[in-house]
């Protein structure tokens, strides 16, 4: 368990900082270290929670979410992670999933890196039904695996240039803390042992100092772009070892 809450610490201070939450590594790190894969989505969803609820607040209060360009995809999202956090999978099929979820979410993020070195960007008008779609996806994506789906969300705005470096970041940070929340109640629909998920609270008090460390490094110590170049190879190295694990 100490050594889990340290993985978890770490993880929580790298995302945080760059306004994520965690929660695909999570997931990575519980089924690496065996625990009953039935409480996976809502132990990493319970951490996203935790770790991006300061980083929201703290963005809302800056103005810095432009929630014009946040809500058609919360519209697609949030009734679709519902969908998806009530559906049973097959330890399996959950394997292949979060390796592919990993492994494409470790390349989004090396492209993110890319994107916060660009200050000068022409601003796109993206279609409010495209949006909708996305956000449907990702969301029941989100849901079905247990993450908040913002590290989907943030790349994809910047490949689309659909807002500006600091929007994008913020929209997304709330995008987490709300698709994490109806995620959660999905996930509670089905049978689930909750008094097991009650016995990792360390996970939970661990992030949460992770990720108030993470914004401080954000706030004064690290640049985004590496912080971003950080997480997708952490992001990639898991992935890995989740793929050399289906295979043997």
């Amino acid at each position: 368990m100490i050594i889990l809450s340290i993985l978890f610490f770490v993880t929580a201070l790298l995302y945080a900082s760059i306004g994520f939450g965690g929660g695909s590594t999570y997931l990575a790190i519980l089924l690496i270290w065996g625990v009953p894969y039935t409480i996976f989505p809502i132990i990493a969803l319970v951490c996203n929670i935790i770790v991006v609820s300061g980083n929201s607040i703290n963005f809302i209060r800056s103005k810095n979410i432009k929630f014009d360009l946040l809500f058609p995809y919360l519209i697609g999202s949030i009734p679709f992670a519902f969908i998806g956090g009530s559906i049973v999978i097959e330890k399996s099929l959950f394997e292949i999933l979060l390796f592919c979820v990993l492994l494409v979410a470790g390349i989004f993020l090396l492209i993110e890196s890319k994107s916060f070195s660009k200050e000068q960007i022409k601003i796109n008008k993206i279609p409010k039904l495209l949006s909708i779609f996305i956000g449907s996806i990702i969301g029941f994506m989100s849901g079905l695996i247990g993450i908040g789906g913002g590290i989907f969300l943030s790349p994809i705005l910047f490949l689309m240039k659909a807002g500006y470096p600091i929007h994008i970041t913020s929209s997304a940070s709330l995008f987490i803390l709300i698709n994490s929340i109806f995620g959660i109640a999905g996930q509670i629909t089905k049978d689930h042992a909750l008094d097991q998920v009650i016995s990792y609270w360390p996970f939970f008090l661990t992030v949460f100092v992770g990720g108030q460390v993470g914004s401080l490094l954000n706030i004064k110590f690290l640049s985004n772009k590496i912080l971003a170049l950080l997480t997708s190879f952490l992001v990639i190295f898991v992935a890995i070892r989740i793929g050399i694990k289906l295979i043997a």
